[in-house]
């Protein structure tokens, strides 16, 4: 069996990549695409913790986890489209005001 070690470390490094892609990218389809890598990041610790200790209420989270992240994209993905029908831009520095 794998340590739980390496998949908090892997869970860690996702969550770390992803936090700087948020922090540096102006496109907002990239900023969405490292929100949903540190959501991923998390349920891999859910799922490691569920494993360890051999309770499925991490595995229950994962599920609620993914289904919040669906809407989220769905969410997201329909204000950046709307956002560059009316600006013609998808960067984020370009989009700061939401009145049009």
């Amino acid at each position: 069996m794998i340590p739980m070690e390496y998949f908090l470390t892997f869970g860690a490094i996702l969550f770390a990549i992803g936090a700087f892609g948020v922090m540096t990218k102006k496109n907002t389809v990239i900023i969405l695409m490292c929100i949903e890598l540190m959501l991923n990041a998390a349920n891999i610790n859910f799922i490691a913790f569920s494993a360890f200790l051999g309770d499925a209420m991490g595995q229950v989270m994962v599920i609620m986890t993914i289904s919040v992240a669906a809407a989220e994209v769905a969410v997201g993905i329909a204000i950046v489209l709307n956002a560059y029908k009316m600006r013609k831009t998808t960067d984020a520095d370009d989009l700061t005001t939401m009145r049009w």
